[in-house]
């Protein structure tokens, strides 16, 4: 195997940067915000009702293979639509929200205008979920 090269300055930098991130971010990457709790997600959801904003949650647990899988491209997908907001609930944290919109299935993600629900997407199909981004994400 190689040598690790890099300094120890750089090593405290890496360090230091991610127990920051760890304290105080929400981020699941730059462009997916990880709802932490009811009141957060309140706050999300009314902020973005109003507008014409497309809003794609992601429904997933930590112990979900499936999840893990789809996580990666979703942060691709939410790297690319940077005009829609991504945000992530992990059921085991909020479960209300995954009861209020009736899934029993995972991974699923819900595509919402204006405070409505336009389509879901339900298990793992990639391609499906990338077209009706798409679709939404100009339309309205």
């Amino acid at each position: 195997m190689g040598a690790n090269t890099s300094s120890a300055k750089e090593r405290l930098s890496l360090s230091d940067l991610r127990s920051t991130k760890s304290r105080t971010s929400y981020k699941v990457n730059p462009f997916i915000v990880e709802m932490k709790n009811d009141n957060q997600w309140k706050c999300q959801f009314n902020a973005l009702k109003d507008t014409n904003k497309l809003l794609v949650i992601e429904f997933t647990a930590k112990w979900c293979e499936p999840c893990k899988f789809l996580e990666p491209k979703l942060e691709d997908l939410a790297a690319k639509y940077t005009g829609v907001e991504f945000v992530k609930i992990d059921v085991d944290v909020i479960m209300s929200v995954w009861k209020e919109y009736s899934l029993y299935t995972f991974p699923a993600v819900v595509f919402m205008k204006r405070g409505q629900e336009v389509d879901r997407v339900v298990g793992l199909k990639l391609d499906e979920i990338e077209g009706k981004l798409h679709k939404y994400a100009y339309s309205f």
